[in-house]
């Protein structure tokens, strides 16, 4: 049993501490419940940063996670605005930017990731984004719809999920796009060359320039404001804003200082938890964006970045600071939304890890199911404009199935007989 005199510390105001806050709450839990961030604005999800919010058809209180009058409902006290700058595990304290100290009984870092930063030359002029925050995506609008109306040009240095989903807003607006990639296709990292092409079809197909096989080595500018951006190849671009989207690192500073065990830089980073969400402290959980763990389903140390992973780890690390029983081991999941085009993907596929990928339905009129395999068995799928199929792909996944090949790509086999 927990003692109702305990105090319970999250670190981050994200989705995954929001939802930790809550679960804490709603399973009973009567001690002190303190949530800090360090942003000013209260807890609230990011997808609709890149996507509803960014393209101005979702209104700005619609990415809260819950209504700021929930939290003095719910006793949970909030600091916002208030970065944590130090861990003393000895005394299970946090120390606060102006000197607190906040005792804990059971700590969550769900301090998340923070934006990847361009090492060239120019970083420093006005026209220069990057796009994690709410603060970020308010800017972002504005430059958006500014371009729109003048004409104007924006260059992204990434073609990952967010780079695209920006593209896709900023054409909507009516800006002009380059999206400038190391790699020989959009997403190669997830989807690999095999359907990286669909998405650059796709946004070739309105009206956004590729330049694959390049970095940026600089931006170029003038008074302050940007002219062009130049490539390791040697062209030039012209450009009057710039947005870094080149992936995102997990914030671990604290976890580090704190001498908690980390993940290895090669595996993505991220702070080492078990399978119930512990770190290396018994007493300090870690959930979200932060956290890496084993994934039984896949045999590696994976981090995952995505919505889902901090909507279900939050309430998951919730549990198991209450002392439940958990096992965190869902299948990863994220979704996207480009033009008229929706996907989801379940799994874990990076190049590398599959040797066979199959497609069922129509990859040319992007309504298809894909999936891919390795050595006949299913590690991840993705469904474009098909819905209602993520139960059953995640469902094949975890059985570790290996269907006939002919019924899997047949889109008049029901996806459920599979499972068999």
């Amino acid at each position: 049993m927990v003692d109702a005199h305990q105090t319970f510390v999250i670190v981050g105001g994200g989705l995954a501490g929001a939802k930790a806050a809550e679960t804490l709450r709603s399973e009973g839990f009567t001690g002190r419940v303190i949530l800090i961030g360090d942003e000013r604005d209260h807890p609230y999800e990011r997808p609709p940063l890149s996507k509803g919010y960014l393209l101005g058809k979702e209104e700005r209180d619609s990415v809260f996670v819950h209504e700021p009058g929930w939290y003095a409902q719910a006793d949970v006290e909030l600091h916002l605005g208030q970065p944590v700058v130090a861990i003393d595990r000895e005394a299970r304290s946090v120390r606060l930017g102006d000197g607190t100290a906040v005792h804990y009984d059971k700590l969550l870092l769900a301090t998340g990731a923070e934006p990847r930063r361009l090492d060239i030359p120019g970083t420093d002029l006005a026209g220069v984004h990057h796009l994690r925050r709410l603060a970020h995506a308010d800017r972002l609008r504005q430059v958006l719809a500014a371009l729109g109306r003048d004409n104007g040009h924006l260059v992204i240095a990434g073609g990952g999920w967010i780079g695209l989903e920006v593209a896709a807003a900023a054409r909507e607006y009516g800006a002009e796009v380059t999206v400038v990639e190391r790699e020989p296709t959009p997403l190669h990292g997830v989807l690999g060359p095999e359907f990286g092409q669909v998405f650059t079809d796709l946004h070739a197909e309105h009206g956004v320039r590729f330049h694959f096989g390049a970095s940026l080595t600089e931006i170029i500018g003038q008074d302050g404001m940007v002219l062009a951006v130049q490539t390791d190849d040697g062209e030039e671009h012209p450009a009057h804003d710039v947005l870094a989207a080149i992936g995102a690192a997990p914030r671990t500073a604290l976890a580090e200082a704190a001498g908690l065990d980390l993940a290895e830089a090669a595996h993505g980073g991220g702070v080492l938890v078990d399978a119930s969400l512990r770190t290396s402290d018994p007493d300090i959980y870690a959930a979200g964006d932060v956290a890496a763990q084993h994934h039984p389903l896949f045999s590696t140390g994976l981090r995952v970045e995505h919505w889902a992973n901090a909507l279900n780890g939050g309430p998951a690390a919730a549990r198991a600071m209450l002392g439940q029983e958990v096992r965190h081991d869902r299948v990863p999941y994220f979704f996207s939304d480009q033009y008229d085009v929706g996907m989801e993907y379940s799994g874990w596929a990076p190049p590398g890890t599959y040797d066979q990928v199959v497609a069922r339905g129509d990859v040319g009129k992007r309504e298809f199911i894909a999936f891919w395999l390795s050595e006949g068995r299913v590690l991840a799928g993705m469904n474009v404009n098909v819905w209602e199929v993520t139960e059953t792909v995640q469902q094949l996944i975890r059985a570790g199935a290996r269907p006939d090949i002919e019924r899997l790509a047949d889109p008049s086999v029901p996806l459920e007989s599979l499972l068999g």
